[in-house]
């Protein structure tokens, strides 16, 4: 899963997974869904599902708590309205719904099917404190556009995630699917009705379908056929118009990975949000075996949204090594509804965020200044985050606090741990192997289908490598101890440097200093964690200090855009007055704005690096 975190002022910003069946059922045959899109009732879908005839008097259904990738709880369940449990004579049978996603039913020797109706999740993530992130939501749009994550309309009985699924969707005239499940021709079938099939639950919800208007494009990436599906809701943007950056990026993963082959086909589901209440407003995207859903805004220019792709894309792309080809029994045997995670986020979504970025570099879509500097963001980035914590820690209990909240930074340190691990491990093999041979290797010996044990992966890695390796997991991703990333970079001959340079006022650039918080009336706070540029300093404002008004007016998310705006007119003799509220405390700040200008780090290149730092910098950087 990749994240974006779009701060709505005037720029949008990165920042940014043994069956019982014979003692339940009398039969083999599959779990028979229907979907219907086209009588879509106060804009929810009806689902059914016969499950065959079962041997027992109790039996429990679930809609997921939470699905690999997105490492929280979404309790999909909450989104199902008016769920039945029906006999053979279409009479209801006693049903106790248990908690948000588990319905127990009784007398289950006379089921039928159960059948209930599905809200969308994109609708109400304005209205939802911690709303499902879009693009693991649904959506629902009658006529025009379905989103149809499946975890979040199909579900399961006990004991019987491994048995065949077969779905029945019923489309509007004019809609087509784009998706990675395997479809079943049948002559009989109306023309408006899909048939799909899956050898089991997680075939069922690791293939997403997106059904909209035909605007679609594929191409060929040596033996990889990729689709690219586009819903934009006002016509902005087609899947042609999209196709060669996608084409370029792609066919450069392909060519970095080499011999890893994890797919024969990929799909990109987009979804571009018109960004109002009743909206998307979540915006990334989550992986796939074979495909990954993307969340953006149909208002970004050409240029913005295609770097957006490329970077998502990039690393959804790249989970096809992990955790989708390299995985612990966690992920191997996911429990939907009482999960239990793995220790291994530093690989699942650290390695491939690396990846996203290195890959980029090392087949020249990207000059080594700007991966230094996405590799120094992230470094200030991880600043926000507790940098004490151990990650494997952290990663095991990642769907609670203190650890939940700290979840982003597996993009930041994330990376950076496999940034070092990277140059550790160039620097042990004269720059023989890096993470991407290390990836290579535990492919060879795991693949999809058997996992590892998850404390038994980093003593493989040990095993695999040098002693220096484990000294460095014990310490710094095991341990808690922050990383000096000056020493590692020190071994490639480059140098951590602090400079100075103008910024906005509000702005540097594509990052702001200022925030939203939207659960509380929009307003607007300055954001902790962060180097301030002068301005702020300057005027005695604080991280976390919550901006009442400026020079007088009130200020919420819509008072402060216009103030944006005006800022780039301003001279160094400008006089602000900005009253801000601290904890208790309300303080007024006043002063000249003056020219604005930051401290910031850069990564370059030290005067007369040794022949060996300069070589095992052009092996990590060209591969």
């Amino acid at each position: 899963m990749k994240k974006l975190i779009i701060v709505s002022l005037l720029t949008m910003t990165i920042y940014g997974c043994g069956s019982s069946k014979s003692l339940l059922t009398v039969e083999k045959a599959p779990m028979s869904v229907t979907i219907d899109l086209v009588n879509v009732v106060d804009d929810k879908v009806q689902v059914s599902i016969d499950p065959g005839a079962f041997q027992q008097d109790m039996v429990s259904f679930y809609i997921p708590k939470t699905v690999p990738g997105t490492y929280s709880e979404d309790n999909y369940g909450k989104y199902v309205e008016g769920f039945k449990a029906l006999d053979y004579k279409g009479n209801e049978l006693a049903v106790n719904k248990a908690d948000d996603n588990t319905w127990n039913i009784s007398n289950a020797r006379s089921l039928d099917r159960v059948s209930y109706y599905v809200n969308d999740t994109f609708d109400t993530e304005s209205e939802v404190k911690d709303a499902v992130f879009s693009p693991a939501g649904t959506n629902i749009l009658a006529n025009k556009n379905y989103v149809l994550n499946l975890h979040g309309f199909v579900g399961y009985f006990n004991g019987l995630k491994e048995v065949p699924y077969e779905l029945s969707i019923t489309r509007p005239a004019g809609l087509t699917a784009t998706t990675s499940l395997k479809e079943k021709s049948d002559e009989g079938l109306a023309p408006n009705i899909d048939l799909f099939t899956a050898d089991r639950y997680f075939e069922v919800i690791d293939n997403p379908i997106q059904y909209t208007k035909p605007n679609t494009e594929t191409f060929q990436i040596n033996d990889i056929a990729v689709t690219l599906s586009v819903y934009s809701p006002n016509g902005t943007y087609t899947a042609l118009s999209l196709k060669d950056r996608m084409e370029k990026m792609m066919a450069a993963q392909k060519a970095f990975l080499g011999d890893i082959d994890g797919t024969k086909e990929y799909n990109i589901l987009l979804y571009l949000s018109t960004m109002d209440s009743s909206d998307a407003n979540g915006f990334g995207a989550l992986e796939h075996h074979t495909s990954t859903v993307v969340v953006l805004p149909e208002a970004m220019p050409q240029d913005r949204l295609e770097q957006a792709m490329v970077d998502v894309v990039s690393h959804e792309f790249f989970h096809i090594v992990t955790p989708l080809n390299i995985h612990s029994e966690e992920i191997q045997y996911f429990d939907f509804n009482d999960p239990k995670m793995s220790e291994h986020l530093w690989m699942y979504e650290g390695t491939t965020e690396y990846f996203a970025n290195l890959f980029q570099i090392q087949q020249g879509l990207i000059n080594k200044e700007e991966f230094y500097k996405r590799m120094m963001d992230k470094t200030n980035n991880a600043k926000a985050y507790d940098d004490a914590m151990s990650f494997t820690e952290m990663s095991k209990n990642i769907l609670e606090e203190p650890y939940e909240k700290n979840y982003a930074n597996v993009y930041e340190k994330g990376a950076l741990i496999n940034m070092v691990l990277d140059i550790l491990l160039r620097e042990q093999s004269n720059g023989e192997k890096g993470v991407l041979w290390l990836m290579k290797e535990l492919s060879k010996k795991y693949g999809d289908m058997t996992p590892f044990k998850d404390d038994e992966l980093i003593d493989e890695i040990v095993a695999m490598t040098y002693p220096e390796i484990r000294t460095f997991f014990d310490t710094h991703v095991i341990g808690n101890t922050p990383i000096d990333y000056s020493k590692y970079l020190a071994k490639v001959g480059l140098t951590i440097k602090t400079i100075e340079k103008e910024s906005g006022y509000f702005l540097d650039g594509e990052m702001p200093f200022i925030d939203v918080n939207q659960s509380e009336g929009n307003s607007i706070f300055v954001r902790k964690g962060i180097e301030l540029n002068s301005f702020f300093n300057d005027l005695g404002a604080k991280g976390g200090d919550v901006i009442k008004s400026i020079n007088d007016t009130s200020i919420n998310l819509d008072a402060i855009r216009p103030i944006i705006g005006q800022s780039f007119q301003w001279s160094p003799e400008t006089e602000i007055k900005m009253t801000v509220q601290r904890g208790e405390e309300e303080i007024t700040l006043e002063g000249k704005v003056g020219t604005p200008v930051l401290q910031v780090e850069t990564i370059v290149p030290v005067e007369n690096a040794s022949p060996k730092e300069t070589q095992l910098r052009e092996a990590w950087l060209k591969g």
